[in-house]
């Protein structure tokens, strides 16, 4: 997934790291004069509305002072969610095993989408395997990648019936 411009990244990303959370992603979609700023944050035991507010309320500080963005723009800040988005090759690397959808950037392509399974990384190639098949894409092609999340069928407590 293409990411904010680095000046922007570096700004906002020391600060969600100095507040004890992994930045995840940040994205900036220029909509005409109104942009929209998405920052995605992750910790080992989940975010809560509270740790987005903190990181909102410490990164509109920063963004204000520094005032990277000319025109008028909303933030957001969340958890990556199930469906996480991944942004850097190492993440790709990290999420190998789990089911992944790419979306590639540029035209003429015989195809541009794939959902299968993330392989792994190799130089600066993702692997996934597609219907039991390896494809290979330079990582500088994927314009959006996420996970796929499962939907896993809730188990019966004792005493219920799974009917």
């Amino acid at each position: 997934m293409r990411q904010a411009p680095d000046k922007l990244r570096q700004l906002i990303e020391p600060v969600i790291e100095g507040l004890g959370y992994e930045a995840v992603g940040v994205v900036y979609l220029a909509q005409g004069r109104h942009g929209l700023l998405r920052i995605y944050i992750d910790r080992p035991d989940g975010i809560t509305l509270d740790d987005c507010e903190r990181v909102s309320h410490q990164v509109s500080g920063v963004l204000d002072v520094a005032d990277p963005i000319g025109d008028q723009y909303t933030l957001e800040v969340s958890s990556p969610g199930i469906d996480r988005p991944l942004f850097r090759i190492g993440d790709f690397a990290r999420f190998a095993g789990q089911r992944v959808k790419l979306r590639l950037a540029g035209r003429g392509r015989e195809r541009s989408r794939y959902t299968g399974t993330l392989l792994g990384v190799a130089g600066d190639e993702v692997s996934v395997e597609v219907d039991g098949e390896t494809v290979r894409v330079a990582f500088d092609d994927i314009e959006q990648a996420q996970l796929v999340g499962e939907v896993r069928p809730r188990r019966a407590k004792s005493g219920e019936s799974e009917g």
